[in-house]
């Protein structure tokens, strides 16, 4: 059943149903009221009759009826009454409306209480034209005797008539109200049906289902406010993202998405996509659309991701294609030495081939009893090796410091904080060197005290003053080309977010530091 029968369905029976109670309670007080009108009429007209000097007289004369009988005609006629009969003592009429029933004693039953106590009062009885509604008044002589009566009547049946003529008044202007009813429900089920886009109620209830069901499994948080500002929608993701709890619904969206800059679209009308934005501590692609109604912006539709997995993903990945790239390098150098020994031994220079041999074997020996004694963390052990062979094959000698002493690293470090902060460091300390003659980069690890310590340092240009400040600025580098500017970037959000610091100096080239609290954030509270 649509809407729009439902309304006026409802609404029509409604209307009967009131109708109904009203036009029986009316007529049951109209009733009441005419019958209470009719019988004064009838008592007042027959106390009238019943004091007329001429009636009285009339009752000591031998004929009554000759004078009383048109007296009663006139009485009736004027009164609009069903009959006027006036009786003697012994109810014998002396005036009736049928001539030929004067002379007869009155029917009814009802005389009594005039003849024998000579009460003035209004009955309801039976009489020989039909049921009838009387008044009754003594008729008096000079001693205060009951000489008579008369008895004023009016049909129950002529009552009725006046009562369903109101009836039928009251049945048109009923009519109308139920005419007017029904327009006015079949009007307001279009304006509720215009409201509601055409929709009935089945099919809103199926699009609201559905319309949670999909936002329940939509990863991407969504947030919609309306034109005051306050919000109409949250998703469960965007509750997760924000580390939302309780109801959202109805607050203003600056006291649970701060700097969403969604004030900024309702206010301008203007979308705003892919737009970063940090948000305890993980970067979100925000998209702020506009929602336009009949020309007129009502509200603002913002979707945000958490982009922090996929770039951990990408940089994952970038530093495995340095790996590979770095074992390529290392494959390289091996071959080229494979190829000066193969040289030395077909010209039968031996002594260079050994000696050769032993220089290689010392370095490698070297390096390697360096790593493995004073790096204890397989992690940094590896990204190390990499780095040694990627430098191997850009010609950069690069050191680790004698001093290095670096335990196993906590688990509040993990594996790809380390690929993070180690490995955009030290290719940043590579790129710095491709101008050099003589290229060197030196790498040293320290966990003494209550902070874990990494320095990178080059013998490159530096960095000029006036840009250190910009160095970590997203987006910014001093190298031509595209997808630059976000190692550093990344670099300092990862120490940030470890509750860590990082000091850059440019005193022999340049030098990165970066000092890291074993036990991880101490100030998580803030970070909320």
């Amino acid at each position: 059943m649509s809407l729009q029968t439902k309304i006026i369905g409802l609404v029509l029976f409604l209307l009967i149903f009131v109708i109904s109670i009203l036009s029986g309670v009316f007529a049951y007080i109209e009733k009441e009221e005419v019958e209470e009108q009719i019988g004064q009429l009838a008592l007042q007209t027959a106390s009238t009759v019943s004091f007329m000097p001429s009636v009285k007289e009339a009752f000591e004369s031998e004929n009554p009826s000759a004078t009383i009988q048109p007296i009663a005609l006139r009485v009736q006629e004027e009164t609009g009454a069903e009959f006027v009969v006036v009786g003697n003592s012994e109810s014998v009429r002396y005036a009736h409306p049928d001539e030929w029933k004067i002379g007869e004693k009155m029917v009814g039953g009802d005389n009594d209480r005039a003849l024998v106590d000579g009460e003035y009062y209004i009955s309801q009885a039976e009489g020989t034209l039909g049921p009838s509604l009387r008044g009754k008044a003594p008729v008096l002589n000079d001693d205060e005797d009951v000489i008579g009566l008369v008895s004023v009547g009016f049909l129950m049946e002529d009552i009725r008539l006046r009562v369903w003529d109101k009836l039928r008044t009251i049945g048109g202007v009923a009519f109308i109200v139920l005419i007017l009813g029904v327009a006015g429900s079949y009007l307001l089920a279009r304006s509720i049906r215009k409201d509601t886009l055409g929709l009935e109620p089945y099919e809103i209830t199926a699009f609201y289902q559905n319309r949670e069901a999909i936002l329940s499994s939509i990863r991407e948080g969504i947030i919609a406010i309306d034109d005051m500002g306050r919000v109409t929608l949250t998703n469960h993701s965007a509750l997760e993202m924000l580390h939302l709890t309780g109801g959202t619904v109805g607050r203003n969206i600056k006291d649970i998405f701060p700097h969403t800059k969604m004030l900024e679209v309702l206010k301008s009308g203007k979308p705003s996509t892919n737009e970063e934005m940090l948000l305890n501590d993980k970067l979100f692609i925000v998209t702020r659309t506009p929602i336009v109604a009949e020309g007129k912006v009502t509200g603002v539709v913002s979707s945000f991701k958490d982009t922090t997995e996929v770039r951990e993903m990408v940089q994952t990945l970038s530093e495995v294609k340095r790996y590979s790239e770095g074992l390529r390098a290392q494959t390289h150098e091996h071959a080229n030495q494979m190829y000066l020994l193969l040289g030395l031994l077909q010209l039968g220079r031996y002594d260079e081939a050994a000696a050769f041999i032993e220089e290689e074997y010392e370095t490698t020996q070297q390096q390697q009893r360096l790593m493995v004694d004073h790096i204890k963390d397989e992690t940094v052990q590896a990204i190390l090796t990499g780095k040694m062979s990627r430098a191997s094959e850009l010609k950069v000698e690069f050191v680790l410091d004698e001093a290095t002493d670096l335990d196993v690293l906590p688990p509040s470090i993990n594996r790809t904080d380390l690929v993070t902060i180690l490995g955009n460091c030290i290719d940043n300390a590579f790129e710095a060197l491709e101008e050099q003659e003589e290229k060197r980069v030196s790498f040293f690890a320290t966990d003494v005290g209550d902070s874990i310590v990494f320095e990178i340092s080059d013998n490159g240009p530096g960095i000029p003053d006036e840009l250190v400040q910009y160095v970590f600025t997203r987006g910014f580098s001093t190298k031509a080309g595209e997808m630059r500017g976000y190692g550093l970037a990344n670099v300092k959000e990862v120490v940030e977010r470890l509750g860590g610091t990082m000091e850059i100096s440019n005193e022999e080239g340049t030098v990165f530091s970066i000092f890291l609290p074993k036990g991880g954030r101490n100030d998580e509270g803030d970070d909320q």
